[in-house]
């Protein structure tokens, strides 16, 4: 059956009564029911009137767009040290790779919750950091902020201790955490005044880190090299051509060191600001030798800026950050290369984000709008910046408590599955959609972003494929009185609100309850609501909705 709501579009404007129609496809047993719920709405489905609004969200269930990573959610952990600040403000604490506190429940709890979590390691002065060899009896330096010119990003060099690194390595093995580790690309490499980088990687101090890290039993998931020296570089630029040798180096290494191993570990680069031509020459002279190319996102512009919240809330700003992933794609498809794309740093304004934006409750709006635009453009894994850290950290850099980005990426994570799906709104423009086959059953997740604070929107679902339809509501909770018992009769949604309805909240409730840790730091349940299936989606102004309904079962998902 072709798609009601299509015929619907094609009648005439002049009616005076507009039909908003929502069409689900269930299963049950062996058959395919469509059940078509009809509501009465205003003569144009998008046209709002005292604060309310309907739309129609379409899922093509015929065919993918894209297909992400089981542990497509990944967060960073960085090195700055405490004296790191920004515009006057220090927000960075004790969450640095070398001073974070391990044996604090609620990180620990907050990692193992995802089961697995991808954590990666690393940031600007991942160029500035030695590796201490076994048997090094002098002990490490740390980073010290200096005010020689001469010092490359501002801060003296520091050194990551053996004993350090078991203690992380344990703990992440613990946690279930998959670590991707950022090496020094500038490690015993000079570079010139112009910032240009002279000769090519020296290797030797990686390569001991790498040697001890296989005979101590731990398991790295991924090597990248360097942190924004390509294209749009910070401090110091290699070459296109030199970082391609670079990274052939490096699986090199990686294949010696790991020549007993039926599964090695990924090799990433190069970390940086996407330039398209920087990045075509990149890919195209590594020679295969690049299983991931990364890229960093950071199009909110400085964390000082008093409009943020403004680009966040403006549809047409959200829409422009779509070009580097387009563009990276493109980029890889007409190299025939099998490398593929992820998100290595996104903390959406730089020099540490804004406070009282950044890690509160609006940014869950941006950060979830990047999470379904990256995943529609086969953009394999997600990274945030931070897990911990700044002030866009998915915990609370001083007490480790979740702000609200980590548990939009928890019910991120626990709902959306691997097949993307491609999507269209049709009414306001402030409504984001995204669908994915879900990740525990054969049904779909449908997720809906209200940039909207003033009016609530009742969103109907298309879904193509269907071949029976139920004519009426009414026919409906007839049949229901037999078989309404069954799952597939219903779906499952997840409310995100601001508490008090204030944005700038750090405390986020799920379907109108607070979610807050416990004394002993456990991460509290997400509790859907169970909802009819015939009935339209209520969107309330400036909230997000996950709607999971595992009785659409779709060619594509199947």
């Amino acid at each position: 059956m072709r798609s009601t709501a299509s015929n619907e579009r094609k009648e005439s404007s002049g009616r005076s009564k507009r039909l908003a129609v929502v069409v689900i496809g269930l299963v049950v047993g062996a058959a395919v029911i469509c059940v078509v719920v009809v509501t009465h709405g205003l003569k144009r489905l998008h046209l709002e009137k005292n604060g309310f609004a309907e739309g129609m969200v379409y899922v093509n269930g015929t065919s993918l767009i894209g297909f992400v990573d089981e542990d497509y959610i990944c967060a960073t952990l960085d090195w700055w040290p405490p004296q790191k600040c920004d515009y006057g403000t220090c927000s960075w604490g004790a969450s640095s790779i070398l001073n974070l506190d391990l044996n604090i429940p609620i990180l620990f709890n907050a990692i193992r919750a995802f089961s697995p979590l991808k954590l990666r390691l690393g940031g600007t002065l991942q160029n500035r950091v030695m590796y201490q060899k076994q048997g090094d009896q002098e002990p490490c330096s740390e980073f010290n902020i200096t005010n020689n010119n001469d010092e490359l990003f501002g801060y003296t060099k520091g050194c990551l201790p053996l004993s350090r690194w078991d203690e992380l390595n344990i703990f992440f093995q613990k946690s279930r955490a998959r670590v991707i580790f950022g090496l020094n690309a500038l490690s015993h490499r000079e570079v010139n005044t112009d910032g240009s980088v002279v000769g090519p990687w020296n290797s030797s101090n990686a390569e001991s880190l790498m040697k001890y890290t296989v005979d101590k039993g731990f398991t790295i998931h991924g090597w990248e090299l360097g942190n924004e020296l390509s294209g749009h570089w910070i401090g110091a630029n290699i070459g296109p051509d030199q970082y391609a040798a670079d990274m052939v180096s490096l699986q090199n290494l990686v294949q010696k060191i790991y020549k007993n191993f039926e599964v090695k570990p990924l090799v990433i680069g190069p970390g940086g600001f996407f330039d398209a031509n920087w990045f075509a020459e990149f890919v195209r002279k590594s020679n295969d030798s690049l299983q991931v190319v990364t890229q960093h996102i950071y199009n909110l512009g400085p964390g000082v800026d008093n409009h943020l919240i403004e680009k966040i809330l403006d549809p047409s700003y959200l829409d422009g950050g779509s070009q580097p992933f387009r563009d990276l794609q493109n980029i890889l498809k007409n190299s025939g290369t099998s490398t593929v794309a992820w998100v290595g740093e996104a903390g959406g304004a730089y020099n540490s984000g804004h406070n009282q934006v950044t890690n509160s409750f609006v940014f869950s709006f941006w950060y979830l709008d990047q999470l379904g635009m990256a995943a529609s453009y086969d953009t394999k894994t997600y990274c945030r910046q931070t897990l911990i850290g700044g002030n866009y950290g998915l915990l609370n850099t001083d007490t480790y408590v979740p702000n609200p980005d980590y548990y939009s990426a928890l019910l991120w994570h626990r709902l959306m599955g691997r097949h993307v799906l491609s999507t269209r709104f049709q009414g306001t423009p402030k409504i984001r959609s995204y669908a994915h086959c879900s990740k525990h059953s054969n049904g779909i997740t449908i997720l809906l972003i209200n940039l909207d604070g003033i009016t609530k929107t009742e969103v109907g679902v298309s879904v193509e494929n269907v071949t029976l339809a139920v004519a009426s509501k009414q026919e409906m909770k007839q049949t229901q009185s037999s078989k309404f018992g069954n799952k597939e009769f219903t779906r499952e949604e997840y409310h995100l609100t601001a508490k008090d309805g204030n944005l700038n909240s750090h405390i986020v409730l799920l379907n109108g309850k607070e979610l807050t840790v416990n004394s002993t730091g456990v991460i509290p349940s997400l509790d859907p609501i169970e909802v009819n299936i015939i009935d339209p989606i209520t969107v309330a102004p400036h909230s997000i909705v996950f709607v999971h309904i595992p009785g659409i079962h779709i060619k594509a998902c199947t």
